[in-house]
Order: structure tokens, then C-alpha cells, then sequence
């Protein structure tokens, strides 16, 4: 399934494209992104895959990307749903294919996506393994060098003006391109979830010193406990407890973040991992 691009007028300024990755549930984190970053003037393409919600506990959301993309519409934005299986070492050269196509080059590039079962050190399989470092990991690791492949993002321009690449060391100090990956401190009893995640940000992290001759910034993100519909009110109310603002996360906390990263006056925090986590204790 694709929502069809919207007709953009010719007399509007540009709008920077961000591509989002994990976008499959109207009230999970990246949606709560989608709908910040649209607000704050970015074309949005982004990316779900109905079967990973199938077979997990809370289940698909029927319609949930046309419904996200009409309010991404209703925010000024033009969209492109995408559905991929990142499970297939061929899926991001395709989504950056069809964003591209369908809306022009990418400027910011936001890793919202997860496969997570939980399971421990002696109960995980090989399969749940490879599946999490398929798509946690080695996807990730894909999408971030395709989006360095083709980056053409004026290093010294803000966001959303025009302008191809200059030379190697022209970006430095200055930049447009944005690299914001999600991730998560869980190991214990989620260890190939926990591991998974660790890796995407070493890579993450290295992409913002390989990819700086570009003008781009690279971050992590943990935004802590967020409930997008899997925790029980067991678990909310001892996360809320151990809080010191007595509350869970949210999906527009997170997404502020996100949204200031990609923003001019983020450029200068790069090569970092945040917690935006209301200061809970891990």
C-alpha cells in the first residue's frame, strides 16, 4: 500500500524531506515524529510493514498509514507511506528509490523502526537473533550509508534550500543533512533486542564523523519508557514511580527532541547519545 504524493505548489517555498523510519501505528513514537517534524515544515516519507504488528500482542491498526499520512496532509506536508520488509538487505535502496521519486532528495534521516520480542540469554533463538540484528542493525547500517551515498545537501545552507554537495571539508562547521537513530538501554530478559540496539548506535555514532565532510550531523536517541500500547498498568504505575516527574514518556516528548535535532539551531549537538527520559533511573 502507498498514499498517493500531493500536488505541490509551485509558488511555495521548499520544504526539506524527512524520511522516518517505523511509522506503522498512529500512536507509536514515530508517528508522534512524523506529526512534530510535518508541523515544523518537512515533506514526510515513511516507512511501516503491517506483518511485524500482525504477530505482535497489541496487533495491526487497520488504515494507519493512510490515517497518518491525511493528518501529515492536513499539517502542509506531502507524503510518502512506503511498506517495507527490513529484513531484506534490498529494501533501503528501494524506500530511498520511491522517496526520492516521489518527493525529492531526503535531508533528514530519522531510524524510528524495531523489531523487539522479549527473551533472554538462554531462550533466545538463532532465528530471533538474526532477526533483530537484520533489522535493528544491519538495515539501519544501510539506510545511513544509502543516505550518505546520496546526500546533495548544501553544507553551508539551512535546512530545505536548494543547493548541491561542494567538496570534501566544505561541511565542516556548518551543515543541513540529519541522521537521528532511536535506541534503547533494555538488555536484561530483551537480550537481542538490547544488543541490536547497541550496535545501531556505534554506527550511528560513527556516521556522525564519517559523514561530517557532507554537512551532516548524526545523534542517538533514548527516549526511555514510552507506553505506545505494551505496557499493563503494572508496569506504568512503577515507571511513573521511579520518575522523578512522576510520569511515563510520551511520543511528542520524544519527538520535540528529534525535531530540534533536525533543526539549524541542533546542528552543533552531533555525535551524541541523549536521554530524554525525565530523568528516569535505569
Amino acid at each position: 500500500m502507498t498514499i498517493n504524493e500531493q500536488p505541490s505548489d509551485p509558488a511555495a517555498p521548499a520544504r526539506p524531506v524527512a524520511l522516518i523510519t517505523g511509522v506503522g501505528r498512529s500512536i507509536g513514537i514515530g508517528a508522534g515524529i512524523a506529526r512534530q517534524l510535518a508541523a515544523s515544515g518537512w515533506d514526510i516519507a515513511f516507512t511501516y510493514w503491517t506483518p511485524y504488528d500482525r504477530r505482535m500482542e497489541w496487533g495491526a491498526e487497520d488504515g494507519a498509514a493512510a490515517s497518518i499520512a491525511r493528518e501529515l496532509e492536513e499539517a502542509g506536508a506531502r507524503t510518502a507511506a512506503i511498506e517495507a520488509d527490513l529484513t531484506g538487505p534490498d529494501a533501503p535502496t528501494r524506500i530511498f528509490d520511491e522517496a526520492e521519486q516521489r518527493l525529492g532528495p531526503v535531508t533528514a534521516l530519522v531510524l524510528s523502526h524495531a523489531e523487539s520480542v522479549d527473551s533472554g540469554l538462554l531462550d533466545t533463538t538463532v532465528e530471533a537473533f538474526d532477526r533483530h540484528f537484520a533489522v535493528n542493525t544491519r538495515a539501519s547500517w544501510l539506510l545511513i550509508r544509502e543516505y550518505g551515498l546520496r546526500f546533495r545537501g548544501e553544507p553551508g545552507s539551512k535546512p530545505g534550500e536548494p543547493g548541491m554537495g561542494a567538496g570534501r571539508g566544505a561541511g565542516r562547521g556548518t551543515g543541513t543533512g540529519r541522521i537521528v537513530a532511536l535506541t534503547s538501554d533494555h538488555t536484561v530478559g530483551n537480550l537481542p533486542y538490547g544488543a541490536s540496539k547497541g550496535a545501531l548506535d556505534r554506527i550511528t555514532l560513527a556516521a556522525a564523523h564519517e559523514l561530517a565532510h557532507l554537512g551532516v550531523t548524526a545523534n542517538v536517541v533514548n527516549p526511555g519508557p514510552v507506553d505506545t500500547g505494551w505496557m499493563n498498568d503494572e508496569l506504568r504505575d512503577a515507571i511513573a514511580q521511579g520518575t522523578p516527574l512522576g510520569r511515563l514518556g510520551t511520543p511528542q516528548d520524544t519527538a520535540h527532541l528529534v525535531d530540534f535535532l533536525c533543526s539549524p539551531q541542533g546542528q552543533w549537538v552531533n555525535g551524541q547519545l541523549l536521554k530524554s527520559n525525565g530523568g528516569a533511573a535505569s
